[in-house]
C-alpha cells in the first residue's frame, strides 16, 4: 500500500498559486487497485495543474498516452491513444467526504492529497465503450454491418397543431 503513496501530493509547504506535477502511469499502477482493466499496456502520463488558495485546492488532471486493447469485432489487439480531463475542487472541513462528484472534502488537518483514484478514474474513463481496431474501423465491409445491426435513432414525427390552437396563435400574433 506504499507504493499508492507515490501519488500524494504534499500541499502544507506550497505557497498559494499554481503548481505542476507529473505522473507517469504504468501497469504497476494499474496493480494497485486489483481490479480487471479493459486495456493492457499502459503507457500514459497525468499531467496535475494544482491551483492552491488559502481556503481550497483546485486540481487539474489530464491524462494523455496509450493502451492496448482487445478489438471487439476481430478479437485482434491494437494500441488506442487516450485523452482525457478531471477538474476537482477540495475543500477542507472535519471529516473526509467524496459524495459530491466535483468537490472533495478532506480533513482540516491532512497536509497532502492523494490523487490515485482520480487519476486511475480518469484513464478508465477514456477508455472507449466500442473497441474498434483502425482495421475495423476503416473496413467499408465491417462498417456496413455495425450500421445494419446498430439501434436506429427514432425519428420524432413532427407534431401536428390542433387548428384551434392554430387560428388563436394567429390571433395573437396580429395583435
Amino acid at each position: 500500500m506504499d507504493r499508492i503513496r507515490n501519488y500524494d501530493v504534499a500541499f502544507i509547504g506550497l505557497k498559494p498559486g499554481k503548481h505542476d506535477f507529473e505522473f507517469e502511469i504504468e501497469q504497476e499502477f494499474f496493480d494497485l487497485f486489483e481490479t480487471e482493466q479493459e486495456f493492457f499496456n499502459p503507457k500514459i502520463v497525468a499531467d496535475v495543474l494544482l491551483d492552491k488558495h488559502t481556503t481550497f485546492l483546485e486540481f487539474h488532471i489530464n491524462v494523455s498516452g496509450t493502451v492496448q486493447l482487445i478489438c471487439d469485432i476481430s478479437n485482434g489487439e491494437f494500441s488506442e491513444n487516450i485523452e482525457n480531463d478531471l477538474k476537482i475542487l477540495v475543500k477542507f472541513g472535519e471529516e473526509y467526504d467524496d459524495s459530491n462528484e466535483d468537490v472533495i472534502t478532506i480533513d482540516k488537518k491532512d497536509s497532502d492529497f492523494n490523487l490515485a483514484n482520480l487519476i486511475y478514474e480518469t484513464v478508465v474513463l477514456s477508455i472507449p465503450m466500442k473497441k474498434l481496431a483502425p482495421s475495423v474501423r476503416d473496413n467499408d465491409e465491417y462498417q456496413k454491418i455495425l450500421d445494419q445491426y446498430s439501434p436506429k435513432e427514432i425519428e420524432e414525427e413532427e407534431e401536428s397543431i390542433d387548428p384551434r390552437w392554430e387560428a388563436l396563435k394567429k390571433l395573437k400574433d396580429n395583435n
